[in-house]
Order: structure tokens, then C-alpha cells, then sequence
């Protein structure tokens, strides 16, 4: 199995160290022509409107669009998750893949970034996740065929953190970042 990480920006080097430590090949994604052979892609955190810029400048929208489409699992953390959501309420280049509208750094400023043990459908065992939220997107709403895996408490309401959509998988947190891997595992289990 075959991994790639896009590596235009941000948190891309803590995403290939787990796969790397769960015994799967992956390989740093930023041209086209690094998507060949892959058998799915994370899009890591970092800054969502530079990630959109620098993959429209390189040409990887499309080949990114035309991967989870024709069914090749796209996992997308923090910013990835804004990447390729169909909707974040502002003109940035988007991949318009996964039927959601989020909201960007949703809880504030970096000042306010925070952990918090979720509840996430799913993952092997009962242990809660422990999520690290830094200027963290949520997801506002969901269109159907969307599956909400996880929501926290945010200002009293109940706001959600994790969802899928067929092959994709989004996360407003950093499970890079958590030592826990079980949000990885289910990643690759979408590309079995």
C-alpha cells in the first residue's frame, strides 16, 4: 500500500512518520506526477488558502479531484478538511468534493487552539481520541450521503469534528499530532 502526503505546506512530515511507523510506504506529494501508483491521499493541516494557492499553481486540483472521484480514498486534517469541502463561505481555491460547509478557525485564534478527548465512530477500541484542535475548522452542516463521526461541545451546542463521505474522510483535529494512530488505521481501511 501506497500513501501520499501533499507536501506544499504545513503539518505534511508528521503524517508520513505514522504511516511510516505503521509499516506503510509513503511518498511526499507535490506535482502530478507524484500521485501515480498511489493508493490514497492525506491533505494535512497548515494554512488552507495557501494549500488551495500552491495546488493550483502546481496543476493538482484536478488530478486530486479526478483521484476521489474515480473512488481513491482522500483524507483531509484541518486544513485539508477546509480544502476540499464544497463550501467554507469564501472565494479560495477549493477541491468541492466533500458536501460540506465549514467554518474556518471556528474556535478562535491560535491563542485558543486546545485538546479534548472525542468519542469517534469508527476506530478499534473504546478509549476516547485525544483531538488537538489548533485554529481548528468545524463543519457547519452536512449534505447527504455525509456521516458524522464525531462532534464536540463548542459555546453549549454540539458541533462536528469528524466526517465521511464514501472515500472521503475529513477531521477538524490533528490526529497527527495525538501519538494515537487508531484515525490512521481507518483511513487505510477505506483504501482496502
Amino acid at each position: 500500500m501506497r500513501i501520499g502526503v501533499l507536501a506544499l505546506q504545513g503539518a505534511f512530515i508528521e503524517h508520513q512518520q505514522v504511516l511510516n511507523r505503521l509499516g506503510v510506504e509513503a511518498r511526499q506529494v507535490r506535482l502530478p506526477k507524484d500521485l501515480d501508483g498511489l493508493d490514497g491521499v492525506i491533505i494535512p493541516g497548515g494554512e488552507s488558502t495557501t494549500i488551495g494557492k500552491l495546488a493550483v499553481q502546481y496543476g493538482l486540483i484536478e488530478p486530486l479531484r479526478e483521484r476521489a472521484r474515480s473512488g481513491r480514498p482522500l483524507w483531509g486534517t484541518c486544513a485539508g478538511l477546509i480544502f476540499m469541502a464544497k463550501d467554507v463561505g469564501r472565494d479560495q481555491p477549493l477541491l468541492d468534493l466533500m458536501d460540506v460547509h465549514v467554518q474556518r478557525n471556528a474556535f478562535g485564534r491560535q491563542v485558543d487552539s486546545f485538546e479534548a478527548y472525542l468519542s469517534v465512530q469508527g476506530l478499534d477500541g473504546t478509549r476516547p481520541f485525544h483531538g488537538i484542535f489548533i485554529r481548528a475548522p468545524l463543519i457547519e452542516s452536512v449534505g447527504d450521503g455525509v456521516e458524522v463521526l464525531s462532534r464536540i461541545d463548542h459555546r453549549g451546542e454540539p458541533v462536528i469534528v469528524a466526517a465521511r463521505q464514501g472515500n472521503l474522510l475529513a477531521t477538524s483535529f490533528h490526529p497527527e499530532l495525538s501519538g494515537d494512530d487508531r484515525v490512521h488505521r481507518l483511513f487505510l481501511s477505506l483504501v482496502k
